[in-house]
């Protein structure tokens, strides 16, 4: 009885009280048509392109025109996907504490089926202007995309590459190779579909197993010293035909200038008078000739 009192003399307390309870009453109203207003809207922001999907009505699907930055009317039903038009990475790796709490590196065989490991990198974006088709085709926003059929294209390539070729020449010379090819076949097979991708490379070195990367290192060493080696005989073997050149050289000088001097004894006089320094001797025999006088 008392509860009902009390409401009753709601009424009874006058049009200020009666006013209050309209305002707080319409207040109520104001704030729940903002939220329904509000949640019937979408926005895409800067550095991103928008694709409207309709899940009910006659024109449900995807719609063919992508949406460019801005808000949009979305009521119950409609949803607005976005991908990035701007550059973006990820990286799959082995580390607990870059960007996922398990290891994502890539596994692979050599042509032998040696197992290896890798770190592998991705950057990418979205042509706006195929957006709507690369929806049409996964249905999914752009991390599942990443995380699911890009990583397992990259990964079919690295894998159909590797299985050519060995262990040496994936650690060696083969490796810049094996992801430039992995990277054309994963740019063919996304572009039609407006995921362009940009770059791929490893970020980090290839894992091998210690026992196959110390055979790799000895077999590296060896072949640097079997150089060195080669290097030095082939510098030794230089120095040694130079001295052997000079040294026919020093031999054919003299020949030819004795013979000179055989058939021409006045070549001696002439070489003589060459190096005098024009000082008569200090001390000279009795009838001794003085130097160049009286030479014929």
């Amino acid at each position: 009885m008392g509860y009902l009192n009390r409401s009753a003399g709601l009424g009874e307390r006058g049009p200020v009280a009666r006013l209050a309870w309209a305002l707080g009453t319409s207040l109520v109203a104001i704030v729940v048509l903002v939220i329904a207003l509000t949640s019937a809207f979408g926005r895409v922001q800067p550095g991103y392109v928008g694709i409207r999907v309709n899940n009910i009505g006659p024109g449900a699907g995807v719609a063919s025109a992508a949406l460019p930055v801005g808000w949009y009317f979305a009521p119950p039903g409609t949803n607005i996907y976005e991908y990035p038009v701007f550059t973006s990475t990820y990286t799959w790796t082995r580390s607990t504490t870059e960007q996922s709490p398990i290891d994502e590196s890539f596994s692979f065989q050599d042509k032998n089926g040696l197992g290896l490991l890798a770190d592998v990198a991705v950057a990418y974006h979205v042509d706006p202007t195929r957006a709507p088709i690369l929806f049409q085709r996964y249905r999914s926003d752009m991390a599942a995309i990443v995380s699911g059929p890009l990583r397992n294209a990259i990964r079919n390539a690295i894998v159909e590459r590797a299985s050519q070729l060995g262990v040496e020449e994936i650690y060696g010379p083969h490796k810049s190779e094996l992801i430039a090819t992995a990277l054309r076949k994963v740019q063919a097979y996304f572009a039609p579909a407006g995921l362009q991708v940009e770059q791929l490379y490893w970020a980090g070195n290839i894992v091998v197993p210690d026992a196959v990367l110390q055979q790799i290192n000895a077999k590296i060493a060896n072949e640097q010293q079997a150089l060195a080696a080669q290097a030095n005989v082939a510098t030794a073997r230089a120095d040694a035909d130079a001295r052997i050149a000079k040294a026919q050289g020093d031999a054919k000088a003299i020949q030819v200038e004795a013979e000179a001097i055989r058939t021409n004894p006045e070549i001696i006089n002439l070489r003589a008078v060459e190096k005098w320094d024009g000082k008569l001797p200090t001390y000279t025999g009795a009838g001794a000739p003085l130097p160049f006088i009286g030479a014929k």
